[in-house]
């Protein structure tokens, strides 16, 4: 089995939804789905895979808006962010109304709840869990260990790193987390950022102005 992956940026942010599945069985799972469900449902559609879960990494407007609505349309579940995320899931209409969001996204309500260690599945995949507190108390990272590819959400960027002007930001904590539980995982280790890009561990470890 192998995993493939395509990336539909969506909403007026440019999230980085990801479409995951296994190749064996054609299941998938979406990564954060902000919004343009219509729009994400028809790649799925069109790679012909059955979605079986939703995935995400934090409680971010632009990374939940329509896992809701997906959840409830699909009758999927939800799994993640970690528990401490529901400082924000909580919040969802204030974060769409702060936010001039088009319409009032459903509820968000997670399955299950994501800690450091955890494993989640997706058909034949299992995906390996990191908690990687800083732009947000309770965000969590997906590693797929044997494709060597990461989806860190709005951890790191290409180039850059995540927002700590939040509520519950602490910009010490995202610099641990990146370079003491992400970089070591690898050079080789491709990752799919919330935003932007591609890039690899290993790229950013020598370039990204933020980690020196």
């Amino acid at each position: 089995m192998a995993i493939s992956v395509v990336v539909v940026p969506v909403t007026p942010f440019q999230q980085n939804c990801s479409l995951i599945w296994d190749d064996t069985t054609m299941t998938g799972a979406l990564i954060d789905p902000g919004g343009d469900i219509d729009r994400v449902l028809s790649v799925v559609a069109d790679k012909g895979v059955t979605l079986e879960k939703i995935l995400l990494t934090h409680g971010h407007l632009d990374h939940i808006a329509g896992a809701g609505t997906l959840a409830d349309r699909l009758g999927v579940p939800i799994e993640g962010p970690h528990r401490d995320e529901a400082f924000w899931i909580d919040q969802l209409d204030q974060q769409a109304r702060m936010f001039g969001w088009p319409e009032t996204p459903a509820p968000v309500t997670p399955t299950r709840w994501l800690e450091e260690g955890d494993t989640v599945t997706v058909g034949g995949l299992t995906l390996d869990v990191y908690l990687c507190p800083g732009h947000t108390p309770g965000h969590v990272v997906f590693v797929e260990s044997q494709a060597r590819i990461a989806f860190v959400g709005d951890v790191l960027f290409a180039g850059s790193v995540g927002r700590t002007d939040f509520p519950k930001s602490d910009p010490d904590a995202l610099i641990r987390s990146i370079m003491n539980t992400l970089l070591p995982l690898g050079d080789d280790i491709t990752f799919v950022p919330g935003h932007g890009p591609t890039s690899t561990f290993g790229q950013e470890r020598m370039s990204n102005p933020f980690l020196r």
